[in-house]
């Protein structure tokens, strides 16, 4: 397993709570990354008490691995996942070394694949991409409460 995971312990109330781990860019990092996902939101509900519902991790679950898939397909080599909870969200921000950006297809039911940038801009609250130095960043913000009307639950398996 090339990964390494930061997290923090929120010190004050004004603080985020965060956590980020460094992948190699393989296919196996994908389903690790879900993983840090659910435990990142499960801590963020049992430990601060925060209403994450089962929605909102499904949600994070799957944009954590739109974002890593389109790292390692087309952004081969390391990459950094970080998850930051802000107010009542959870920002994914994923940054890889390539430098085009990605861009969105029309909507298309007959086309097989590329529906990832789709996907996360029909589910996330926001979608940026920055370009960095070395590369770029992409960020998705998801709501930790889900959908209107859906109460705070544990998240599931």
């Amino acid at each position: 397993m090339d990964k390494a995971v930061h997290s923090n312990d929120r010190q004050t109330d004004d603080e985020p709570i965060t956590v980020s781990a460094a992948y190699a860019g393989n296919p196996d990092d994908i389903a690790q990354a879900r993983d840090l996902a659910r435990a990142f939101l499960t801590r963020a509900r049992t430990e601060y008490g925060l209403p994450v519902c089962g929605t909102a991790v499904d949600t994070v679950r799957l944009v954590v691995s739109e974002l890593l898939t389109n790292a390692c397909k087309h952004a081969p080599g390391p990459c950094l996942l970080d998850l930051e909870l802000r107010g009542d969200r959870v920002e994914i921000t994923v940054r890889d070394r390539a430098l085009g950006l990605p861009v969105a297809h029309p909507a298309d039911p007959y086309r097989v694949g590329r529906h990832g940038l789709e996907i996360v801009t029909a589910v996330a609250q926001s979608f940026t991409v920055h370009r960095e130095p070395v590369g770029k960043r992409t960020t998705a913000a998801v709501a930790l409460t889900g959908l209107p009307g859906e109460r705070a639950a544990a998240p599931r398996p």
